[in-house]
């Protein structure tokens, strides 16, 4: 999925199981790289953090960073 510059980022709450959306957007960006990852596309985030990740290496990285 391509962001064009003016689509809004979403803002959420991150669960075990999944997340519910507070401000609707079309992607978050990875607490690491800054990378948009759109919604439809996201799998890996912290719940403790509130944080989402681009990829399972990227989020594994930041939790052998604690």
């Amino acid at each position: 999925m391509l962001m064009k510059s003016g689509d809004p980022a979403a803002q959420l709450i991150y669960g075990p199981n999944g997340f519910r959306v507070m401000r609707p957007g079309k992607y978050v960006l990875c607490a690491v790289s800054g990378v948009p990852v759109p919604l439809e596309e996201l799998r890996y985030w912290s719940v403790t953090r509130q944080e989402a990740y681009a990829t399972a290496e990227v989020a594994t990285r930041r939790m052998l960073d604690e």
